[in-house]
């Protein structure tokens, strides 16, 4: 059953362009280097799951036409992959409680920060509820009739899960990878890596390290995410690639079998 992978934003934190910045790249007319908040939609077979839920969240819906979703994963919890989750509201409406699925850290802060959506108790009219799912990195789990394994990743000393479908794998906010987390990287026709830049950063992949990673894992085709400003324009980095690595960009739509 072949996987449909939409990336719905893959720039960094802050987006491109930057609020307020003058460098070339955020004053750039390539639409390539207008990234909105990481994220990508995963469809098949009539299911559309999407990895993180950002402050672009809503945008990134009303672009790709979505009008329904099956579940959101949670690689982690900063604001850039979660501070959209008041915007399932319309599919919560139409569908229901909406199903996310998280590691037990990421779910205790959402229900700090989103207590309104969490709470049983006085919940505000017209907020959205959703069904919870636990996951961690040691158990795969089922959506859709596909197999979904978590994989552990290091984002500095923060854990992050990274998911593998088929052979398809999304990691983002990666700066080391667990040893035996390889195993699970095998044979991959698509691996999506997160590069933030060409400098070095503590938290982040730069670009030398995420090719040396995909160098390692050797999937058939990498697409890099998460992109800074400072990353370059995306017509000048992509040249500079293996002929194999490819810069993501909004909207870019890849099939993986």
């Amino acid at each position: 059953i072949m996987l449909k992978i939409t990336f719905l934003g893959t720039g960094t934190s802050q987006g491109i362009p930057v609020i307020g910045s003058q460098h070339p790249v955020c004053l750039s007319d390539d639409p390539k280097d207008k990234r909105l908040r990481v994220s990508v939609l995963l469809q098949w077979e009539g299911h559309s799951f999407v990895v993180d839920c950002g402050p672009d969240f809503r945008q990134q819906m009303i672009r790709c036409k979505l009008d329904q979703l099956d579940g959101i994963l949670f690689t982690h919890e900063h604001a850039d992959h979660t501070a959209g989750l008041d915007d399932i509201r319309p599919f919560f409406f139409r569908q229901g409680d909406i199903p996310i699925y998280l590691s037990e850290r990421v779910h205790q802060n959402l229900a700090y920060r989103f207590n309104y959506i969490f709470s049983e108790h006085n919940k505000y009219p017209g907020a959205p509820s959703v069904n919870v799912n636990i996951i961690d990195t040691e158990n795969p789990f089922e959506l859709g009739k596909k197999k979904i394994t978590p994989i552990a990743i290091q984002h500095n000393k923060l854990p992050v899960m990274g998911f593998r479908v088929d052979n398809f794998a999304y990691l983002t906010d990666v700066k080391t990878l667990v040893e035996k987390e390889f195993e699970k990287l095998q044979n991959l026709d698509h691996l999506v890596l997160s590069a933030l830049r060409i400098e070095p950063h503590k938290n982040h992949l730069n670009l030398e390290e995420a090719l040396g990673l995909i160098d390692k894992i050797k999937p058939r085709k990498a697409y890099l995410t998460h992109i800074s400003h400072l990353m370059g324009f995306h017509e000048e980095v992509s040249k500079e690639l293996p002929s194999n690595v490819f810069l993501a960009y909004d909207n870019l739509t890849i099939e993986s079998n």
